[in-house]
């Protein structure tokens, strides 16, 4: 494959920054970024980039482990985001946190991301 997206809901902590109505998206791939924005506008499926912050890996340093599946009591989206980047090679890769819109308390779960990444493959679909 020549892109990854990963779609999930790690921590929760995208909700405290973006509610409901939008999931987080993280990449350090314009072109990707771009994609996923397009899909977006097409389908309705909102989202809001947040960043990659390097910075932030010392959170997942350990003693004990190569490396910690959760970092401090702060930026978890972030640090969560970071932590995957851990599994992919040289590809584009954006990780998107749709823990907000992916449930909706009155009705259940949404289906949030289907269209999205459907109208991605799409787009891309040469």
């Amino acid at each position: 494959c020549e892109s990854i997206i990963e779609l999930s809901t790690l921590t929760g902590s995208c909700i405290g920054a973006l509610g409901g109505a939008m999931a987080g998206v993280w990449t350090d791939d314009d072109n990707l970024l771009a994609g996923l924005k397009s899909a977006s506008k097409a389908t309705g499926e909102k989202l809001w980039q947040l960043p990659l912050e390097k910075e932030y890996n010392e959170q997942l340093k350990s003693k004990i482990a190569d490396l910690k599946n959760i970092g401090g009591r702060y930026a978890g989206a972030i640090t969560a985001a970071l932590f995957l980047t851990n599994f992919v090679d040289n590809r584009p890769f954006a990780h998107i946190d749709m823990a907000g819109p992916v449930w909706n308390i009155k009705s259940g779960a949404t289906g949030w991301g289907a269209k999205l990444v459907t109208e991605w493959v799409c787009q891309h679909d040469n």
